[in-house]
């Protein structure tokens, strides 16, 4: 006999997750989603605090003496025009959860809701992390930086995955997610025009000879078992079909599994940048800055959450064929750096269904997702489990 209590959280969470779908708001503007979460708390008598701005740091049980555990979700939306056909499809113009944050809201919204009513039996206190601007925008640092992680034992995070089928995840020791960076380039030259090349110094060639000897960083600057991407992904220089222009701007975006490879590979972009820039008569600036580094998890804490993923999904939930670390990024790196715990991506493809990825117009995400990390949240901290649902 399914749990008429259980089966109720689950309701309310898919309704809150197609609220928030409605209304997404992007990296640091998050505010009518956090007044939404801190509603949803107060209707369930939930002692909740403001970390930093539009970060949230609920918590049960707090004077029990068992390990503290905290579990977290992210927030924000994406600047994506929402390409489905949903009833509950985004309101806003250029903004949609095209990353699936609303249901990881929602998700630890019910993990709440679940929880506070077993908050009794609880052997330890339990944070639930509502964090803002993951989306680049460091929200997982600025939750720490106000004391997010303080008293925390262990974390546990989680991404949806549409690469993988529904019932299955990964969740290794070690990386799981790459850290990034992004570099912009300039290239100085001297412009004129087209009829008379040899009287410019031409820095779209140059631009262009440059994306190519960067390619060489991969394939020979570093060991081919290093887990890594330099990518050029925007070349600018406008101009007149008929001028030269003065200068070309090149951006792009790195990504590395081992945090010890940045230095190395910023400074191979930066000298070959200027090496080749030299060599076609211009200049190059470059700057590299640095994002989110490798999302690493602790071994004992990713044991903990492959257990629990067997359990909720059964013998066969290890994905073989999704090798990680992925390339994406996530902060849940700022965390892991500071507090032991583990980071799982869990699939949610369904036959033809939900199969576009991440920050496509036309994501969905799978509400079959929110019941089973539900129960994995409850095992980690070991309360009661619905008998089924």
């Amino acid at each position: 006999m399914s749990n008429p209590q259980w089966a109720r959280i689950i309701e309310q969470a898919i309704e809150f997750r197609h609220q928030l779908h409605q209304s997404p708001e992007l990296t640091w503007q998050e505010e009518q989603t956090t007044r939404h979460i801190r509603e949803r708390l107060d209707q369930l008598h939930i002692a909740w605090r403001e970390c930093g701005r539009f970060g949230t740091v609920a918590t049960l049980a707090s004077d029990r003496p068992g390990r503290h555990v905290g579990l977290r979700g992210d927030i924000d939306a994406l600047p994506i025009q929402e390409a489905c056909d949903l009833s509950y499809k985004s309101q806003h113009d250029g903004k949609m959860h095209a990353c699936g944050h609303d249901g990881h809201t929602a998700t630890l919204w019910a993990a709440a809701a679940w929880l506070k009513q077993h908050e009794a039996e609880l052997p330890g206190p339990v944070s639930f992390l509502f964090q803002p601007a993951e989306e680049g925008g460091h929200g997982a640092e600025s939750m720490i930086e106000h004391g997010a992680l303080d008293g925390l034992d262990v974390i546990f995070g989680w991404h949806n995955w549409p690469a993988m089928p529904f019932g299955q995840a990964v969740c290794p020791d070690g990386a799981v997610m790459s850290g990034n960076g992004t570099f912009f380039i300039t290239v100085h030259g001297k412009g004129g025009h087209a009829s008379q090349p040899e009287l410019c110094k031409d820095p779209v060639v140059a631009a262009a000879a440059i994306t190519l000897n960067l390619q060489q960083i991969i394939s020979r600057q570093l060991p081919p078992q290093a887990a890594a991407v330099v990518n050029v992904s925007s070349i600018e220089a406008p101009s007149a079909s008929t001028v030269i222009p003065q200068q070309a701007k090149l951006s792009g975006s790195i990504r590395l599994s081992d945090p010890s490879l940045r230095t190395r590979i910023n400074e191979a972009i930066r000298q070959i940048s200027e090496d080749t820039a030299r060599a076609y008569g211009v200049t190059a600036e470059v700057v590299c800055e640095a994002r989110y580094d490798a999302t690493i998890n602790h071994a004992e804490a990713a044991n903990e959450f492959r257990q629990a993923l067997a359990l909720e999904l059964g013998p066969d939930w290890h994905c073989n064929e999704l090798a990680v670390p992925i390339m994406a990024s996530e902060d849940f790196s700022y965390y892991l750096k500071h507090t032991p715990g583990a980071f799982a991506l869990i699939g949610m493809h369904d036959q033809q269904a939900f199969q576009h990825p991440c920050h496509s117009p036309h994501y969905q995400f799978n509400d079959r997702l929110i019941a089973p990390v539900v129960r994995c949240f409850a095992r980690f901290c070991r309360a009661p489990l619905p008998a089924c649902d």
